[in-house]
């Protein structure tokens, strides 16, 4: 997990965020640990890398 910190600031639709805000907390979730899971998954989809990307490596053959 990163060390560091940087803000992001949008701008969105007081209905959506409002949705969305009621979305995340029906989920135990908060809004910033879905944008951020939005982002991951953005640039995955994307193939981008970045430093702090956790790598998931496949077991050797043969190995349990």
């Amino acid at each position: 997990m990163e060390s560091k910190t940087a803000r992001l600031t949008i701008l969105i639709d007081p209905v959506k965020k409002k949705a969305f805000d009621e979305l995340c907390l029906a989920q135990d979730l908060t809004p910033s640990q879905v944008i951020r899971q939005m982002i991951r998954e953005y640039l995955e989809r994307h193939d981008v890398d970045y430093a702090t990307k956790a790598v998931v490596r496949s077991p050797k053959p043969g190995k349990k």
